[in-house]
This record gives structure tokens, C-alpha cells and sequence, in this order.
């Protein structure tokens, strides 16, 4: 594929220099240990074009999760550090935790305030894969869910991936238009390459994403995009190598469709 790509015959691989934003990043509002300044401040100096600010939600009390209340307070600094960053586009968005039977962690008129929603398992790891699979598939179907972030759930060397079907969870994944991730933390590096080049065979997006915790790790994104090369992606297989313009109509053509916000 390499030799192809070379010869002309393929598009261009995914570089880091590619890629425009990180869409996966936390701040002091919950586990992370940078403000949301610093995180704007860091992107701007990696000359990104946009972030989504994507803090846990409240049943993850353990790194303390948002309320819709805090959620709400938070809206007002994202407002605060767009004014000084104006060349920066913010995305206020959540990390949802998936419930054990497949509920979202936050009401819906909530959820239909953020401009972006990552979903993700962070609890229940040990469910038998029919539960994990039916527990995963319910929140993709839910309309609100942009994103699946680090799918099978693995931890390089501590904790292997849940028992989940992850073709059903692709299989649902296109047929609702939802994007999948690709955790560039060293100890993800999921999806692996191997489910990322299935996503692209099936026509899904993906995102590189660093699920950073703080600014110095928006630097992982390096190793997303080593996955994502081994995956023969391009820049059109990933939502966030795309302009800002695009990837604010990509996601508001998702919200007309299914009547979210």
C-alpha cells in the first residue's frame, strides 16, 4: 500500500502535520490539570485550528464528573476563552459515560447543548460480551453520540480490551454515521490499526484523538497517527484533519438529521 501510495495510485497517508485539532481533551473542571486557557494556549502554539473541550461526566465521581449544572458553568469560560483566543475554534463538548445498560450519563436537552458528544465505557469492564456488545450498541444508536472513544476499551500491558463484538459495533457505527476514535495515548492506541483499517473498509470516519489530561500529552497525537498510517488512512478518512468549516457542517448535518440541538 506504501508502494501504491508512492506510485500515485492511493491517496496520501495521515501525517501529524495534517491534522488540524484534538477533539478529545480535559481540563481542570474535571480530572485534568490544565485550565481550559492553557489548553487553548498550547493548541494555538501547536497551530491548531480548533479543540473540543470533552470533560467527564457526573458518574465518574472518581475523576470528578460534570453535573448539567457544572456543565452549565462551564459554558460560561469556554465563552470567556473564545474571546481570547479568536483564531481558535472551541467546541464545548463531554466525554459521556455509557451506563451500564447502555443509558447515557447525562440527559438529553443537555447533551443537545454541547457541540460535540464523545461516549465512552469507564466502569462494568468485566460485563459478558453479549451485555458489553447490546451496552455499547444502545449508546451509538442514541442520537447524540458523535464519537466512541477508545472502543475496546484496552490498556497496553494493564487491562485487556472488554468482551464486545467490535464488527457489530462498527456494523452500527456506519449505519448511524457515528465517528470512532483513535486514542493516541501510548497506553491505548485505540482502536488498533487493524479495526481502524476496517472502519475506513466500511466507510466510517475516525478521529485522532489524544484524550489529553494535560497540555503537555496534546504531543501524543504523534502516536495516533502512527496507527492511523498503519491503517492507510488519509486525510479524508479523519474528521479532524479536515478545515474547521468542514467538520462544523459535518457535525451540524449530524444534528439536522437526527434532530439533536
Amino acid at each position: 500500500e506504501v508502494l501504491a501510495t508512492a506510485k500515485g495510485e492511493l491517496p496520501e497517508l495521515i501525517t501529524t502535520e495534517l491534522i488540524r485539532g484534538d477533539l478529545h481533551l480535559h481540563t481542570n473542571w474535571s480530572d485534568g490539570s490544565e485550565s481550559i486557557s492553557g489548553m487553548a494556549q498550547v493548541a494555538v502554539n501547536r497551530g491548531y485550528e480548533y479543540i473540543a473541550v470533552t470533560d467527564h461526566s457526573q458518574s465518574l465521581s472518581i475523576a470528578r464528573g460534570l453535573s448539567p449544572d457544572r456543565l452549565r458553568e462551564q459554558m460560561q469560560e469556554i465563552q470567556q476563552v473564545r474571546s481570547q483566543f479568536p483564531s481558535l475554534k472551541i467546541f464545548s463538548g463531554t466525554e459521556v459515560d455509557i451506563l451500564a445498560d447502555g443509558q447515557l450519563d447525562l440527559p438529553d436537552d443537555v447533551l443537545a447543548e454541547r457541540d460535540l458528544v464523545i461516549a465512552s465505557v469507564h466502569s462494568r469492564f468485566k460485563q459478558d460480551r453479549a451485555t458489553m456488545t447490546r451496552r455499547i450498541l444502545r449508546a451509538l444508536e442514541h442520537p447524540a453520540v458523535d464519537i466512541l472513544a477508545h472502543p475496546s476499551g484496552r490498556l497496553l500491558g494493564r487491562r485487556d480490551p472488554y468482551a464486545v463484538d467490535l464488527e457489530a459495533v462498527l456494523a452500527t457505527a456506519q449505519r448511524y454515521g457515528k465517528v470512532l476514535e483513535i486514542n493516541s495515548s501510548p497506553e491505548r492506541l485505540d482502536l488498533s490499526a487493524e479495526w481502524a483499517r476496517r472502519a475506513k473498509e466500511l466507510g466510517i470516519k475516525l478521529a485522532i484523538n489524544t484524550d489529553a489530561h494535560d497540555a503537555r500529552r496534546l504531543a501524543d497525537i504523534e502516536f495516533g497517527v502512527s496507527v492511523a498510517c498503519r491503517a492507510g488512512l488519509s486525510a479524508d478518512n479523519v474528521i479532524n484533519s479536515w478545515p474547521g468549516g468542514r467538520l462544523e457542517a459535518f457535525l451540524a448535518e449530524r444534528r439536522r438529521k437526527t434532530g439533536i440541538g
